[in-house]
């Protein structure tokens, strides 16, 4: 009996411990925050002398700091700083890592998916430290469907890393993607799902099935005769696997250098073309008439240029970085939006703000290359009803760094304070 009444005196006592706690997890849900800094970035607009307000989640208002600081809020305040909406990163290959290190093929071929998932919660982690609260990956190449596990495994708090949209597999058409020159004799594994004609309709299913958010094409590549860019899939083809993912509430987005298949991709509906190495004026006003955004991964051909030899500030610019110069010119005049994208992955991941220096260096004005990396991505991502700005109602994903990046971009880098979701992973 004494033994008995124990057991119902532990359980009685377990029970308060386990509502006490969660009360405190209730509580810590709704813990009040107080944020300012010298000026605040809004996704639009500089401003000063503002202060955020965060309880939970969500962002409540947006005060003077001449108001009232409510009772019982955490304040954190940085001085010769700015607050800024969390960083989107618009093209992302987070189970990539530089060139330079191990080749693409190798990592493809011969590192197993478990190793490279590994890897890639590392990335992930680095991606978020960097302020980069937000990431749309363009596929595992060749990890099959391991981003999707990646995401969740992000969600559930089992890792830390940044909110993700994953594209999975990815689709190429037949005989235009790598690894390429090995024995036809042998099945080698691809970066991307080869599909055709009314074959593209079950593939696009199936990787919504298997838990792509959005659909990413390959719609052209360097399968020319001399080793060219030359577009892949038909117009047709292009129209039917974008009926097919839109029909899902999903998007397609495109892989496209050649001016040819921009044009097809811009027709066919997709939401963002990506690389555009070759895009003219008349593209890019295309791309403007269509509402079509472009992410131009400028670091992506620095990089590997540089890995390739070109000593930068030494040598004079070789042929493919004073087309990419040329490019982005023309995407500037024509007046589309331009979305900040870096395809990281070929260059460290964590050191995304690469691109937006790069962007600087081409000629965008610093306060521009803000808005792509926050409410232009915000946009591409169909999150502009929750992220990419501060205002209120929107998700607390804010980040403080040294100085006033709307003068010099380079400022991006000095990450004093990192949240998101309401939940600081990073504070100076």
């Amino acid at each position: 009996m004494v033994h008995f009444m124990k057991n119902i005196k532990f359980s009685f006592y377990s029970l308060m411990l386990l509502g006490c706690v969660g009360s405190l997890v209730a509580l810590n849900a709704q813990e009040l925050h107080y944020l300012t800094a010298d000026r605040m970035f809004d996704g639009e607009r500089m401003l000063e002398g503002k202060a955020v307000i965060v309880q939970g989640n969500k962002i409540v208002s947006i005060v003077d700091k001449a108001a009232p600081i409510p009772q019982g809020a955490q304040v954190i305040a940085y001085r010769d700083a700015t607050l800024l909406p969390g960083l989107i990163e618009g093209h992302a290959h987070l189970f990539l890592y530089p060139y330079n290190i191990t080749d693409w093929d190798t990592q493809v071929l011969k590192e197993t998916d478990a190793l490279r998932t590994i890897r890639a919660s590392v990335h992930a982690r680095q991606t978020l430290l960097a302020g980069f609260t937000s990431v749309r990956d363009l596929g595992t190449e060749g990890a099959g469907y391991a981003d999707v596990s990646l995401k969740k495994a992000i969600l559930d708090k089992i890792i830390e890393g940044p909110r993700m949209l994953v594209a999975g597999r990815a689709i190429v058409s037949t005989g235009s993607y790598g690894p390429k020159g090995y024995d036809h004799d042998q099945k080698i594994m691809l970066g991307a799902e080869a599909a055709d004609g009314n074959g593209l309709i079950q593939v696009v299913r199936d990787q919504i099935w298997q838990g792509a958010d959005f659909i990413k094409i390959y719609a052209d590549y360097r399968w020319g005769l001399m080793g060219e860019d030359q577009p892949t899939f038909t117009l047709d083809e292009l129209k039917l696997i974008q009926e097919v993912t839109t029909s899902s509430g999903r998007v397609m987005v495109c892989h496209a250098k050649s001016k040819e298949a921009m044009r097809r991709a811009i027709l066919a509906g997709a939401v963002t073309i990506e690389h555009g190495d070759f895009l003219d004026e008349e593209t890019g006003k295309l791309m403007k008439e269509h509402g079509v955004i472009f992410m131009p991964t400028i670091a992506a051909v620095d990089k590997i240029t540089q890995y390739r030899g070109w000593r930068k500030g030494i040598d004079a610019d070789p042929e493919n970085v004073i087309r990419k110069k040329k490019s982005f010119k023309a995407a500037l005049a024509s007046g589309v939006t331009i979305g900040m994208g870096g395809d990281v992955g070929v260059f460290p991941h964590g050191d995304n703000v690469m691109e937006m220096e790069l962007m600087a260096e081409y000629g965008m004005p610093a306060l521009e290359i803000l808005k792509a990396a926050t409410s232009v991505n915000a946009k591409a991502m169909n999150w502009q009803d929750k992220l990419g700005h501060i205002k209120a109602g929107y998700l607390a994903d804010l980040v403080v760094v040294q100085g006033d990046p709307s003068k010099q971009i380079a400022q991006v880098r000095q990450v004093k304070m990192v949240m998101k979701d309401g939940v600081i992973y990073k504070k100076e």
